[in-house]
């Protein structure tokens, strides 16, 4: 079942304000570039039919937390969506109309799903982008409650939240301001970033130059100027044989990160491109 949804258009997303930036239809658009065919109506149909199920029971319940509960129960344990350890580096948990269809995906892509039915349901859940894997939090009355999509969206007290991000923190144990800071509600845009950065990682590691490349460009559609964007697009356009695209991009890089950390190898890189410019056009 389909109907008329409109993507949105990647030339338009680096202009959207972060309120205007359609979390759900923009991860449709990025899982297009990978499934041409797919028809966003019936992911949004799925999405909606998903919510509509539920809707009176939720409805019923007066209690934000009760409310998620029951939301979790009906996408983990009745509808079976969950978390594919057995093949967490598949790309398919990263493109929303696979994980719609399979019920299986990634930290950030279970939690676009666990979001979009909550917002439909009038649940207000933000994602979190925290260090490892992806969670999601709903505000309760004495704070936030932090949810694990990956594991059934199971709840996760401060301690644990604290060992999850300690090994990310050079091993310090994070104190209760540096945690309530990390687990401030993620921006759209860095969630869709996130989601794409996941995408050039797992094809980066395969040596599929191509998506890889592409999505970089796909996280520069959404912020221009990202410098580690850049640098990676450049270095897929290396790979590609594009190698006046390599030259812009790495150039562009060391101007806006004269000092980071790889700047050294990727002067060499340029160093390496410029012995052959009488060829580049």
């Amino acid at each position: 079942m389909g109907s008329h949804i409109a993507l949105p258009d990647w030339n338009s997303l680096a202009r959207l304000e972060d309120v205007s930036l359609p979390l759900f239809t923009t991860a449709l658009l990025i899982a297009q570039d990978e499934y041409p065919d797919l028809d966003p109506g019936h992911c949004e149909h799925v999405a909606a039919q998903h919510a509509d199920s539920m809707r009176a029971e939720i409805d019923a319940i007066d209690h934000c937390a009760l409310k998620m509960q029951a939301i979790n129960r009906h996408l983990f344990d009745e509808l079976g969506y969950v978390g594919n350890h057995d093949a967490y580096y598949d790309p398919r948990n990263s493109y929303l109309n696979q994980v719609l269809e399979r019920r299986l995906g990634n930290p950030i892509s279970l939690a676009m799903v666990q979001m979009d039915v909550a917002r439909r349901l009038g649940v207000p859940l933000d994602g979190v982008s925290f260090p490892g894997h992806f969670l999601v939090r709903l505000p309760v009355d004495d704070g936030v409650l932090v949810m694990d999509p990956f594991n059934r969206g199971r709840p996760l007290d401060a301690e644990e939240l604290r060992q999850r991000a300690k090994p990310h923190l050079g091993g310090d144990m994070p104190d209760d301001d540096v945690l309530s800071q990390i687990l401030n509600p993620a921006s759209h845009r860095a969630i869709l970033m996130r989601m794409l950065r996941n995408l050039h990682g797992v094809y980066m590691e395969s040596e599929d130059w191509e998506r890889a490349t592409r999505s970089a460009d796909r996280v520069l559609r959404l912020s221009p100027n990202d410098p580690d964007a850049i640098r990676d697009r450049g270095l897929g356009y290396l790979q590609l044989g594009h190698r006046h695209g390599a030259r812009e991009d790495l150039t562009r890089y060391l101007q806006l990160s004269p000092d980071a950390r790889d700047a050294m190898a990727v002067r060499r890189q340029l160093i390496d491109l410029g012995g052959t410019a009488s060829r580049l056009n």
